[in-house]
């Protein structure tokens, strides 16, 4: 009889195990299970198996996003697939990118929507014949106007440009209509240092790409004046940087740190190099 019962107690504590297997007990474990949910969130433009390893690449890539909390990754994951961008990629459509929040004392990811995720998304709604941004140097000619006959002209100098002096962006509808935004170099770096969690970080792409951050931020101020049907592109410039003003449910940044090591190498991947071109551009940020 003792030796039933004892045989009993073996086959529970084994089936207590095998239940304790089948639980996810890391992120990537959470993201094989939900992998059904993900492909029901999915867009046609890629595949469940082809996201599914991508999340799982990002989080092998960077240890501090694999140490984030599960509610905010599986969250901004989620909102990926819901866009149906490649998050963490040299496509530099979209990123997870880990920060301590301090008064919590966990790591949280958050979801960036990348430059170029911005401009995939315009293109979707089938209503853009164009869309892009550039710089304008202090050598070059350029004039604008705004109100009932907006117009613009920009001559870049064929010599020395100079210094960066102001950004802008420009959306054209196949129906001829268009629309454009200039914000200057001060516009930008007020703008960064009110909503990105990372400006200050020695890792942070305002540090090394300037220019492409910069762009990013007049092309989403524009959006969000372009007549397009798609929700996801008006719900995307409805948010800054990762961040950040209490009216969209986070804390403030002062409560936030960048997780630097290896926060662009790791996150990115490859993708530092690789994020920016002229025409279609942009990254990651922090």
């Amino acid at each position: 009889m003792s030796q039933q019962v004892n045989q009993q107690g073996i086959i529970a504590k084994k089936a207590s195990e095998v239940a304790t297997r089948k639980k996810p007990q890391t992120l990537k474990d959470w993201v094989m299970s939900m992998e059904s949910q993900i492909a029901k969130a999915l867009p046609k433009v890629i595949t469940p198996e082809r996201f599914t390893r991508i999340a799982l690449t990002a989080l092998s890539n960077s240890p501090q996003l694999a140490q984030s909390d599960r509610d905010s990754f599986l969250g901004g994951l989620m909102q990926a697939a819901q866009l149906g961008l490649e998050p963490n990629t040299p496509l530099g459509q979209a990123y997870l990118i880990p920060y301590k929040n301090n008064k919590k004392g966990i790591i949280e990811c958050q979801f960036q929507i990348g430059y170029k995720g911005l401009i995939d998304l315009a293109y979707r709604s089938g209503e853009m014949s164009s869309i892009y941004a550039h710089t304008v140097h202090e050598n070059d000619t350029f004039e604008y106007e705004y109100g009932l006959e907006q117009k613009m002209v920009h001559k870049p100098s064929t010599s020395d440009r100079g210094n960066a002096i102001a950004y802008y962006a420009v959306w054209r509808l196949k129906n001829g209509g268009y629309g454009f935004g200039v914000m200057s170099v001060e516009d930008i770096i007020k703008h960064a240092q009110q909503y990105s969690q990372a400006y200050k970080s020695s890792y942070s792409p305002w540090k090394s790409s300037f220019d492409e951050m910069a762009k990013k931020t007049v092309l989403k101020a524009v959006l969000k004046y372009a007549p397009i049907k798609t929700e996801f592109i008006l719900a995307a410039t409805h948010s800054d940087e990762a961040v950040v003003t209490a009216d969209d449910g986070f804390e403030l940044h002062s409560d936030f740190e960048v997780v630097e090591q290896e926060q662009i190498e790791g996150s990115a991947g490859e993708a530092k190099e690789e994020l920016f071109d002229e025409e279609v551009p942009f990254g990651t940020e922090a």
